[in-house]
């Protein structure tokens, strides 16, 4: 029996236009892409939040979208996957609050 492969969302947030090197949209998609690739993980859905604050989860429309979507149950993802957890929030309680609500 073939093993079936896990499907992640992928969650990307960058809080102004300018950005550290490394931290960008395009290189935390690359950097997630490539793990998910590795570690034999699809892909099932990519989230992203340009210009966002991560102090706390308001305000970040596609954040709330891929949590709804994981309260669905809507690809059967396992897993969320971010660059950085700095990248998924700044607010610890926030963080907290959404992992246990994941």
């Amino acid at each position: 029996m073939a093993n079936k492969k896990v499907k992640v969302y992928t969650y990307k947030r960058v809080s102004t236009a300018m950005q550290v090197d490394g931290y960008s949209l395009d290189a935390q998609n690359d950097r997630m892409e490539k793990y998910a690739e590795f570690n034999d993980m699809i892909i099932a859905g990519s989230y992203s939040d340009e210009g966002k604050s991560g102090k706390n989860i308001a305000g970040r429309t596609d954040f709330q979208r891929m949590l709804n979507d994981i309260a669905d149950k809507k690809d059967n993802v396992k897993f969320a996957l971010v660059f950085k957890l700095s990248r998924f929030g700044r607010n610890a309680a926030d963080v907290l609050n959404s992992l246990q609500f994941m």
